[in-house]
């Protein structure tokens, strides 16, 4: 068997074997397949792409090239949620303690901000103490502790995807939907969930810029993962404006604390409770939805979602009086103010150029050894649909430096659009895709 063989069969537009994909994934991590090679078949499947086995077939073989937690002895069962990245996005931080509180477990490997999108961990590392780097051992002891645990991926797991994600980043291949199902689904998988709900973001703050994209990746992701033996269920979500009020590390903290203790902004927990309410009928706890988000609206309503959010920053090594004690004071020194230039309703708030703005005043990074801010960020006094004068405050935003400032300001800028009519409401769930 040669890579070349494999490069020109998946070029020609054919099926790969998993013994093929073996072939070349195995040898890859291993360092016996050169990069030049590896980088042509990436380029042949982001043209001709693969089917829903051939992309499973990737996926498991990803997994299988590194370590797998296991979760047995615990008793489950074991549902995940996965973003594919979004402005605002902190629904992870409500979402675990939520859903565990109802019974179900969430092991979560999260990641860091990557561009105009945030990232999990740096929201969790806000908090003073928080740990996200844990071993299996800690993983499954939190898991058993508390209902969930949030990690990062380690260097031992799915090393494969690493490898071959940085390749993607150099060769214009990101937006392969197969690779980009193999990344996400190889690392769910590994951290031990048997079910998985995916909150796909379509829209200018999202990577799947059409709701057609958005569409294409949720049936790969479902389909996948049904192949592989999973219960998968896709929800497409709207990310054209930054999701609730807060923008920003420590900012989306504070906002996951009011959602956590029932007073959080409607568009926040709309879509927590309808991903909380999937994760509970994929975990068998509800049998319908609408069952699952009465459940979720409990947990919230009694304070047992709020107990187990703090058992777990506990747990994880945070100081969670600290954290109280920042709420509300923990701000970068210099602030500026987004005015209405005239007097109408806002029609809109870019969710992509508000979160390019924030990398550049630290919110997000453009490369993954860049550090953030905890402290920078956005707060907003007006949404979409609110009526405002001229000169009114928009926004408040946050920052380190006057030059981070000047840097972001026409981005921030040019995000507001103001009407002299009221916009029509737009849905925030989109659509819903299952293959149970």
């Amino acid at each position: 068997m040669r890579a070349v063989d494999i490069i020109m069969k998946k070029r020609n537009g054919s099926s790969l074997t998993k013994e093929e994909l073996a072939y070349i994934i195995q040898g890859y991590v291993a360092g016996d397949i050169p990069e030049y090679q590896i980088s042509a078949l990436l380029m042949a499947i982001f043209f001709n792409g693969m089917s829903f086995e051939e992309t499973a077939a990737l996926t498991e073989l990803m997994l299988q090239s590194g370590d797998v937690i296991h979760l047995d002895g615990i008793e489950g069962p074991f549902v995940d949620k996965h973003s594919t990245g979004g402005v605002g996005d902190k629904l992870s931080l409500i979402l675990a303690p939520m859903v565990a509180a109802c019974g179900v477990r969430v092991p979560m490997m999260s990641g860091r901000a990557l561009g105009h999108t945030g990232g999990t961990l740096d929201k969790l590392e806000s908090i003073t103490g928080y740990r996200t780097q844990l071993d299996e051992a800690t993983f499954r002891k939190i898991t058993q502790s508390c209902g969930f645990a949030m990690t990062g991926q380690t260097e031992k797991i799915v090393p494969a995807d690493k490898k071959l994600y940085a390749l993607r980043d150099v060769t214009a291949t990101v937006e392969s939907i197969p690779l980009i199902t193999a990344s996400i689904l190889s690392k769910k998988v590994a951290e031990g969930a048997d079910a998985l709900v995916f909150d796909v973001k379509s829209g200018p703050g999202a990577f799947m810029k059409t709701i057609e994209d958005a569409e294409r990746l949720a049936n790969s992701l479902v389909k996948t993962g049904k192949t592989m033996g999973k219960k998968i269920v896709g929800v497409i979500t709207d990310m054209t404006e930054p999701l609730g009020r807060k923008v920003g590390n420590f900012f989306e903290v504070e906002e996951s604390i009011d959602c956590l203790k029932g007073t959080g902004p409607q568009d926040v927990m709309d879509i927590t409770y309808r991903l909380g309410g999937w994760m509970l009928v994929l975990g068998g706890k509800a049998r319908t939805v609408e069952e699952g988000i009465d459940q979720c609206k409990t947990a919230i309503k009694s304070g047992k979602a709020w107990d187990l959010f703090i058992k777990n920053i506990e747990l994880q090594g945070g100081d969670s009086a600290d954290m109280m004690k920042k709420y509300g004071n923990y701000r970068a020194p210099l602030v500026k103010k987004l005015k209405a230039p005239k007097s109408g309703f806002i029609a809109s708030i870019d969710a992509y150029k508000i979160g390019l703005a924030g990398v550049y005043i630290g919110v997000g990074r453009n490369k993954t050894t860049d550090s953030v801010h905890p402290d920078v960020g956005f707060i907003f006094d007006k949404v979409k649909g609110d009526s405002v004068s001229s000169g009114d405050t928009i926004a408040s935003v946050f920052a380190h430096s006057e030059t981070a400032l000047d840097a972001a300001w026409p981005l921030i800028e040019a995000s507001l659009t103001i009407a002299d009519q009221k916009p029509d409401h737009a849905p925030l769930i989109i659509k819903e895709i299952t293959a149970l």
